[in-house]
C-alpha cells in the first residue's frame, strides 16, 4: 500500500513537469507536432536498439521461410513498419505489405527498402492495426510486430486482425517491451514514468501485460521467451519475444 501511494506521488510530480505538454494535447497540438517528429526520432533510436537486439532478431527471423506458401514465396506482413528496420533480417524475395498509421515514416521506410533490395514491397498501407480490412482474410503467411503492441489502442483487436489475416498454419512473430514483475523495483518505475513515456513514446505504455493477451488469443501453437535488453536499470527492458502459429 506504502508502494502505491509513493507511486502515486511520484507520477503526480511527474505529470506536474509535463502540464505544458498536457495541455497542448488537451489543445490537440500536441499529437500534430509529434507525429511529424516521431520518425527522425526513431530513425536515430531504431539503429542503436537494433544493435542492441541484433542476435536476437537474427535468430527469431531465422526460420521465416519455414512459414512460406505452396509457390516458395513468402507473403509477409509487418504492423508498424515504422522505418523498417526489420527488413534486413527478412528473407530474399519476400512479398512485403507495410502498414504504419502515421504516414510520416514513408521516406525513412523508402530509404530503408533501398538498402534492402532483396525485399519487393508489393503494398505500403496508412492504417492502425486494430483495423487492417485492406488486407483479405487468410492471405498472409507470416505477420510481424515488433515494438508495437504496447502503443495500440487496443490489443486484443489487433491479435484478433492478425488471427483474421493470418493462413491457416501461417505465423505472428514479435518482440515487445512488456510490464516488469509487479514486486519489482522495475515495474515501481514503469508505474511512475507511464506518463511521460506516452507522450514521447507516440502513445506507448511501459506496463503492458501483453504476454497475457498473446496467452488468450486462440493461437494453436505460442513460442515465446522473457529476455532483459541492455541497460537493464531502464524501464522497458523487460522484453518478451517469439511467434504463434495459427
Amino acid at each position: 500500500a506504502a508502494g502505491m501511494v509513493l507511486v502515486s506521488f511520484l507520477r503526480r510530480c511527474v505529470q506536474l513537469l509535463l502540464w505544458p505538454i498536457h495541455v497542448l494535447a488537451c489543445l490537440g497540438l500536441w499529437e500534430s507536432f509529434y507525429k511529424r517528429l516521431f520518425p527522425y526520432v526513431m530513425a536515430k533510436l531504431a539503429p542503436i536498439y537494433n544493435h542492441k537486439v541484433y542476435k536476437q532478431k537474427q535468430e527469431l527471423f531465422g526460420n521465416l521461410r519455414k512459414f512460406a506458401g505452396p509457390s516458395g514465396q513468402l507473403i509477409l506482413l509487418e504492423i508498424g513498419t515504422g522505418t523498417g528496420t526489420n527488413f534486413q533480417f527478412y528473407p530474399p524475395g519476400c512479398r512485403l505489405t507495410c502498414t504504419d498509421p502515421n504516414p510520416n515514416f514513408r521516406k525513412f521506410l523508402l530509404k530503408s527498402l533501398s538498402e534492402n533490395r532483396h525485399l519487393k514491397l508489393e503494398h505500403l498501407v496508412v492504417a492502425s492495426g486494430e483495423d487492417l480490412h485492406q488486407i483479405p482474410d487468410g492471405t498472409v503467411d507470416v505477420v510481424v510486430c515488433t515494438l508495437v503492441l504496447c502503443s495500440v489502442t487496443n490489443i486484443k483487436k489487433v491479435l484478433t486482425e492478425v488471427l483474421r489475416v493470418l493462413r491457416l498454419g501461417g505465423a505472428f512473430y514479435f518482440l515487445e517491451h512488456v510490464a516488469a514483475d509487479h514486486s519489482s523495483w522495475t515495474y515501481f518505475w514503469q508505474k511512475v514514468c507511464d506518463p511521460v513515456w506516452k507522450y514521447f513514446g507516440d502513445g506507448c505504455s511501459l506496463s503492458r501485460e501483453t504476454q497475457k493477451e498473446l496467452e488468450k488469443t486462440n493461437f494453436s501453437e505460442l513460442n515465446l521467451r522473457c529476455i532483459r535488453v541492455t541497460p537493464y536499470w531502464i524501464p522497458s527492458s523487460p522484453h518478451i519475444i517469439g511467434y504463434a502459429v495459427k
